[in-house]
């Protein structure tokens, strides 16, 4: 019907070309900013499990951070203990010398210098092995492993690690203060305070000996619990780059554009724009039909 108040063409035309203007501006959109999903609009079930899905890798990712953190300070309370173990391996061989009935006193004297200065530096190791400022290894009662610890090594409330080595460095602590006759042994980081007297007669010595022998089986015991605490840890910090990765890939599975098919939606956007253009031009001059009647 020719019409000069309504122009059905121009109309369908108009609706046509808002329709593609609006798919071109959201191709155009996603290709800029490299999303799928640029507002709730776009997919909004999509932004709902992806965003889920991003809180849970963000938690993951911190949480892999604590376990390596973990990691090193358990690697450095091990390492102490293996320079302890040394130490004790070392009196026990000063007090197993000084055992023998061919040692003379003067001999022992020398020896239980050296063991006195071992004894010092033994104190020193347990006091004050520190990481981040917080002693690991002391009895004091803000002392790391002196309590149980928690360990955060996943991003859900529930997913926690606990270590608790108090009773075995409890024992440590005892068994360590009975090689340090006459010695002052990790009161508040106070070294090797008075002469020692562990292996100064031929009786001690041989007594020190089993004594040493203790004392080193109770470091060995708390290296043994770090030991299986670290290795639990690395295997978490796997476990945790494997949920990552795969929980990255599942986010922008929904979240990222698709480059090949957006562009594609685009070329097209824009052919049918060109050509809804050239039609409402077209249906524009049919107008000018109802003039022509009227000559």
């Amino acid at each position: 019907m020719l019409s000069l108040h309504t122009n059905n063409a121009a109309l369908s035309a108009q609706n046509s070309i808002s329709r593609t203007q609006s798919n071109l501006s959201t191709s155009m959109t996603r290709l800029s900013t490299g999303y799928r999903i640029n507002s709730a609009m776009d997919d909004a079930a999509g932004l709902q499990i992806a965003t889920r899905l991003q809180a849970q890798t963000s938690g993951m990712n911190m949480a892999m951070r604590n376990t390596q953190n973990s990691i090193s300070m358990i690697q450095t309370a091990d390492g102490a203990l293996d320079e302890t173990t040394s130490i004790l391996v070392r009196m026990k061989d000063l007090a197993t010398q000084a055992a023998d009935g061919s040692a003379a006193d003067t001999d022992r004297t020398a020896m239980q210098s050296e063991y006195d200065a071992l004894t010092d530096e033994l104190t020193n190791i347990i006091s004050n092995t520190s990481f981040g400022g917080t002693t690991l290894l002391s009895s004091k009662a803000d002392s790391k492993f002196n309590v149980a610890i928690t360990f955060q090594i996943g991003s859900a409330e529930s997913e926690t690690m606990d270590v608790d080595l108090a009773t075995m460095l409890g024992t440590m602590h005892t068994d360590l203060t009975a090689t340090n006759a006459g010695h002052t042994f990790d009161a508040g980081g106070v070294v090797g305070a008075g002469a020692g007297t562990g292996i100064a007669a031929l009786a001690d010595a041989n007594n020190m000996i089993s004594t040493l022998d203790t004392a080193i089986e109770s470091v060995s015991t708390v290296r043994s619990a770090l030991g299986a605490a670290a290795n639990r840890l690395d295997h978490v910090y796997n476990n945790l780059s494997n949920m990552s990765t795969n929980t990255k890939n599942a986010s922008g599975r929904i979240m990222d554009v698709d480059f090949a098919t957006e562009s594609a939606s685009m070329m097209s956007s824009q052919m049918l724009l060109q050509a809804g253009t050239a039609m409402l031009k077209q249906s524009n001059s049919q107008s000018s039909l109802v003039l022509s009647l009227l000559q």
